[in-house]
């Protein structure tokens, strides 16, 4: 059986994706704490990809994080 590890933050519905494929996944829901400290973990990680690559892809992830992060402390824009 070959198992692949992937440790992100889900997201577009990668999981029912997954299983539409056929394949099995599994998920854990992280605690306020773990979920905020994964964001900023995932912020710093495409700020350095955008700085290294120049691209317009990254700086709609960062889009994404930092929406993400706002939703998380209840901040509109």
């Amino acid at each position: 059986m070959n198992i692949t590890i992937y440790n992100k933050l889900i997201r577009d519905k990668i999981p029912q994706i997954i299983k539409q494929t056929g394949k099995n996944c599994t998920i854990a829901i992280l605690s306020d704490e773990e979920y905020i400290k994964k964001l900023n973990e995932k912020l710093l990680e495409e700020v350095k990809e955008y700085l290294e690559s120049g691209s317009v892809e990254e700086l709609a992830d960062i889009s994404d994080v930092i929406h993400a992060i706002l939703e998380y402390k209840r901040i509109s824009c």
